[in-house]
């Protein structure tokens, strides 16, 4: 099957505004703590992990890969604001196994490749878009917390990329999961299974179980 060209579709640009007003605090009222926040970046967090690809889903082994990809290619793209720890972003950071079933979903199979595979098949996509699909999953201007994301259902998010996404928060008082709805209306949308990924900073990421995706795939 061949891998549409997403990168023809999607507009990267380098800043974008945040649509939500519960969230357009800044980065420490939307952290929800009034001392200031650490500037170490996502980069730093993403890399101090050396293990390369392995067998572990959980990790960001493709995701580190893929943003290093991209700086190299383009050493002046706005993938570079994850490694500036002065700026604040909130970063929804797919793991391994979410690019592992990108692949295999885009390929038409239900078995994983592994992380190696996945990423040569990410790669394979061009470098501009994969620099697309990573700012779509960058949310600048505010350090958004798990306390705070808990309390944003149905706010829209301004991403990186341009276009928005959906806070989607389900459950009762004492057990709430949140998702994010991306411009794909036929797969199934991410959840965030890992929240305050580099707390304390005003860069923080939660990890999510699948890769947003900027346009509608078939």
């Amino acid at each position: 099957m061949r891998i549409p060209p997403l990168g023809k579709r999607v507009v990267a640009v380098a800043t974008a505004a945040l649509v939500a007003s519960g969230l357009a605090a800044g980065p420490a009222a939307a952290h929800g703590k009034s001392k200031p926040l650490g500037t170490r970046s996502l980069a730093a967090v993403l890399t101090a992990d050396k293990s390369g690809f392995d067998r572990n889903g959980r990790d960001f082994d493709i995701l580190t890969a893929a943003v290093l990809a991209v700086l190299k290619a383009k050493p002046s793209s706005p993938v570079s604001v994850l490694a500036d720890g002065k700026t604040a972003l909130t970063a929804f950071i797919p793991n391994d196994l979410a690019f592992e079933r990108l692949v295999a979903d885009l390929q038409g199979t239900r078995r994983l490749p592994g992380e190696r595979k996945a990423f040569t098949a990410v790669a394979g996509l061009g470098i501009n878009t994969v620099e697309s699909v990573l700012l779509y999953h960058v949310v600048p201007g505010a350090t958004i917390d798990k306390r705070a994301a808990l309390r944003s259902d149905g706010a829209k998010l301004k991403t990186a990329a341009g276009s928005s996404i959906t806070v989607d928060v389900t459950g009762c008082w004492w057990w709430r999961q949140v998702k994010l709805i991306d411009a794909d209306r036929n797969d199934r949308n991410p959840r965030v299974v890992a929240f305050n990924v580099n707390k304390g900073n005003r860069q923080i990421a939660h990890a999510i179980n699948r890769v947003l995706r900027p346009v509608d795939l078939p």
